[in-house]
């Protein structure tokens, strides 16, 4: 019970942070109307914040590999806390895009170092389970999360919705804080270790994969909300149900994912989730006006964009030049999916601006789609799924 406890309390940790980079997602429209700035710039909020956790989610992780775990770990999310409060108190756009920057620079700590926690409060053999049980955060922000942010942006304003984060970041801290242990320490590793990962084609062609996709999906999905509106004229119930409905089906693709991979391996795994991606974008892009097929699109993309995360993940803890390199090389995953995510969100700003409503879907397709051949033309066997199970 202990154990689960301490898992459960980095998890809802995760959660916390997943939406202090996509709150605004779900309150585009609220945040551009109550700033009195474009859809563009709101989302805009996601983009830098997105370049802030690239850089500083590698760098940080390794200033602080000697800090305390709960220390640490507590601390990143209480400065979230006061940052989504301080965000609802905001005066204009330029004190939000402030407050997020520094609020987002203290959480750039939290995913990658909560997965190396997992990883000291388990044994051996439970790390893996117990590092994707971590990363479903992420998945239950977007599940969860978005909906309830619509929901109150909508009913009672984007102030009273990042109020309500704040409240939920505070809580989160005060069970991360009692539920951790004292005096979990991680272990620094050298600089040349960054540099035996980069040398590596392997990986950077896995780590290209993540930014290519990332990139594709993030287009569209930083600006679902207005495009529903623009494209087929939803309203905020519509909006929020495919928040949920994307959500749902990520944590169920996760879940499927995980029973899958192996029987069919990583590679095999991850062609079927990116797959999936691909068809759902493509069903968005082409059916868009169409709320059941655009509905149906949202469903299979879904389904894949967490499985594939997972899924890559674990290639690169396959493809880590020694075990003990498989951290180094995830955490620079985690940097490519906020680089994907910034490259994503800001071409989509771009096209939204000039009007460019069902461009933006076919441009995220092409990204995937890349991201699909990148895969075929890396295919290699496969290493023992044991290694891949059971890396950190």
């Amino acid at each position: 019970m202990k154990s689960f406890l301490r898992r459960a309390a980095l998890m809802f940790g995760n959660i916390v942070i997943g939406l202090s980079v996509l709150a605004p997602t779900g309150m585009l429209a609220q945040l551009a109307d109550g700033l009195h700035v474009g859809i563009r710039d709101a989302g805009l909020l996601v983009t830098y914040g997105a370049i802030v956790l690239c850089i500083g989610s590698p760098l940080v992780a390794w200033l602080t590999a000697h800090f305390d775990r709960r220390l640490l770990l507590a601390g990143s999310l209480a400065l979230v806390a006061a940052g989504q409060a301080a965000s609802a108190l905001a005066p204009d756009y330029t004190a939000i895009l402030i407050v997020r920057l520094a609020m987002l620079a203290a959480a750039a700590v939290y995913t990658p170092q909560a997965a190396a926690t997992a990883a000291l409060i388990v044994p051996e053999r439970e790390r893996a389970s117990a590092i994707a049980f971590v990363f479903l955060g992420w998945t239950l922000a977007v599940a969860g999360g978005l909906p309830l942010v619509t929901l109150l942006a909508t009913h009672f304003g984007w102030r009273m919705a990042f109020a309500a984060l704040g409240l939920f970041s505070f809580g989160a801290t005060l069970m991360l804080f009692i539920a951790l242990p004292s005096g979990l320490e991680g272990r620094a590793m050298p600089l040349t270790s960054f540099a035996q990962i980069v040398r590596s084609r392997r990986i950077l062609l896995i780590l290209l994969l993540t930014l290519l996709q990332t990139s594709g999906q993030f287009t569209v999905f930083v600006y679902l909300a207005p495009l529903l509106t623009g494209i087929a004229g939803a309203g905020p119930g519509v909006i929020g149900t495919f928040f949920a409905c994307y959500g749902v089906a990520g944590l169920f693709g996760n879940v499927t994912a995980s029973a899958a991979v192996t029987a069919l391996g990583v590679q095999r795994t991850l062609a079927l989730f990116l797959g999936a991606v691909l068809l759902g974008m493509v069903l968005w892009s082409a059916g868009a006006g169409l709320l059941l097929v655009m509905g149906a699109g949202i469903m299979f993309w879904g389904f894949g964009f967490a499985a594939t995360n997972s899924m890559q993940q674990a290639r690169l803890a396959a493809a880590a030049p020694a075990p003990e390199f498989a951290g180094v090389a995830i955490s620079f995953n985690t940097s490519l999916l906020y680089v994907g995510q910034a490259v994503g969100s800001g071409l989509g700003g771009l096209l939204f601006a000039a009007g460019q409503l069902h461009g933006m879907g076919y441009v995220g397709v092409a990204f995937v789609s890349a991201a699909g051949a990148l895969l075929a033309a890396s295919w290699v066997r496969e290493a023992p799924l044991a290694r891949v199970s059971g890396a950190p």
